[in-house]
């Protein structure tokens, strides 16, 4: 599968049978660019107009929100129920962390979580290889609490950083990904572009940290 950030916490995920998934679109007040393409499935981890956007994703996509167990395109996606902050959603509400298994990789996107995972949260979690984890802090976890997560997942192979301060928005109050990269423990892989292959066997056998470009 392709993986391509395209900032923020928005990727596009193609499969090699051409299926696409949008994350998280953001609306035009995201200097980042819209997505390209049309899309047949866009997960939407919470309703905050830098994570919703699906009138800006082309095609007919069958939207995904919410928590339990839904398919979408021969793709079975489970929403596992989260917060956006550390006071149980009553200061920034909830958020939705979806697992979905690809090309015999199972991936977890955890959209804008705010606090660390309890057990009934790690429990579907533990087969995940790879996260697609915010760490810029303010809204979201910061560096010191991705970390905590990241440990939580047993099976992680690839760490992909986003929500966090870039170029395009350098006066937001999140912070940059190297404050991350610093407090984490695990090798870190810089990439060149904003998309990445992702296969079975280029998984590393022990968790790395991948740092993509956005878009």
């Amino acid at each position: 599968m392709k993986v391509r950030w395209l900032g923020h916490a928005c990727f596009s995920i193609e499969t090699a049978q051409g299926t696409t998934i949008i994350t998280d679109p953001y609306d035009e007040s995201v200097p980042y660019p819209a997505p390209e393409g049309p899309a047949q499935i866009v997960l939407v981890t919470h309703d905050h107009f830098d994570h919703n956007a699906v009138d800006r994703v082309q095609g007919s996509p069958q939207v995904i929100r919410g928590t339990g167990q839904q398919e979408a395109h021969g793709i079975t996606v489970r929403g596992i129920p989260a917060f956006h902050d550390t006071e149980g959603g009553r200061k920034r509400g909830r958020d939705v962390i979806f697992r979905f298994p690809l090309e015999d990789i199972v991936l977890a996107h955890f959209g804008d979580l705010g606090h660390t995972l309890t057990d009934e949260q790690r429990r579907p979690l533990q087969d995940v290889e790879v996260a697609f984890l915010p760490v810029g802090g303010h809204f979201t976890i910061g560096a010191q609490e991705a970390v905590s997560v990241a440990k939580m997942l047993p099976s992680l192979k690839v760490l992909i950083p986003m929500h966090y301060r870039t170029d395009a928005i350098p006066d937001w109050p999140i912070r940059p990904v190297e404050e991350f990269l610093e407090a984490s423990p695990f090798p870190v892989r810089k990439h060149d572009s904003a998309e990445v292959a992702l296969t079975r066997e280029n998984l590393p056998a022990r968790p790395e940290v991948w740092v993509l470009n956005h878009a």
